[in-house]
């Protein structure tokens, strides 16, 4: 006996042995029970479908009603905006002449402020600019009273 033989033989058993567990049942059956649960979820979506249309043109009729509504309250609220609008533009002219001549103080201010603030940033400088030289070039305790009174007379001539 080749091996074929015994091959085909275990084949047999095999598909016996299936045949016996009752396996085809079970697979057809669980095929069944999955196609009943499709049928059921197409049933239960059918059903939600026709909820959401039923709802949808309620919402719809809403919506509509609303739209009305607010087209009626859009027209209200233009005729107060004329309105409003001509009390805020007198307001707002006062207002624009109260900030404009506050912004032009403020500017006033803080130009004299860096004016100031430049001038002694000038006169910090030409003195360290004035005590270098001054060291380098004059030496002794003339240098050193020349030094001190003309740093003096810098700070105070640009101060």
């Amino acid at each position: 006996m080749d091996a074929t033989f015994w091959a085909t033989v275990a084949l047999v058993i095999f598909f016996v042995a299936i045949y016996w567990a009752k396996i085809p049942g079970k697979i057809t059956g669980g095929l069944d029970q999955r196609a009943d649960d499709i049928r059921n979820e197409l049933e239960e979506a059918r059903k939600l479908r026709e909820e959401a249309q039923a709802v949808l043109s309620d919402y719809q009729r809403k919506r509509e009603e609303a739209e009305a509504e607010a087209e009626a309250i859009v027209a209200e609220a233009k005729a107060e905006a004329e309105r409003m609008s001509a009390e805020a533009n007198a307001a707002l002219e006062e207002m624009i002449e109260r900030r404009t001549k506050s912004a032009e103080d403020k500017i006033a201010q803080a130009e004299s402020q860096a004016i100031a603030e430049v001038r002694a940033r000038a006169a910090d400088v030409a003195t360290a600019a004035a005590e270098t030289i001054l060291t380098a070039k004059v030496k002794d305790k003339v240098a050193d009273d020349i030094m001190t009174k003309s740093i003096a007379q810098v700070k105070e001539n640009l101060n």
